[in-house]
């Protein structure tokens, strides 16, 4: 992707660089709170430091953290087995614990159920690479 960024216009480069920020502070809140998705979040950051900044998406893709996780899912679309088998139990927990303590409503109960096991299908279905 290199060169890509140099071709994106001064407005959309900045929106981009802004995007790129917020996503990695909302995966740095998810690092801490289960409910928050991270890697999404680090791979939407990827995505527009990519487009915008040539040296961001360097500086990403050489964090220790999130370097690894971006590089795999940009060549081969797959995510750690680590990764996978830590994050669908933390799914599981994080919701039924939010829909058995926290919420009351059961409609709500059961959308936030819901959401966790289609989020946990999802994650069942991402080819795992080592």
């Amino acid at each position: 992707m290199k060169g890509s960024a140099s071709a994106t216009r001064p407005l959309v480069r900045g929106l981009l660089i802004a995007l790129g920020w917020a996503s990695l502070a909302i995966a740095a809140v998810g690092v801490v709170l289960p409910v928050v998705p991270t890697t999404p979040f680090v791979l939407l950051a990827a995505a527009c430091f990519a487009r915008a900044s040539d040296r961001l998406h360097a500086w990403l893709l050489g964090n220790r953290w999130f370097g690894p996780s971006i590089e795999r899912w940009q060549t081969s679309r797959s995510i750690s087995p680590r990764a996978k088998w830590t994050a669908i139990p933390l799914v599981a927990v994080s919701v039924t614990a939010s829909a058995l303590l926290v919420v009351e409503e059961l409609i709500l109960q059961g959308l936030l159920l819901g959401t966790g096991f289609v989020v946990a299908l999802f994650l069942l279905r991402l080819p795992t690479r080592a």
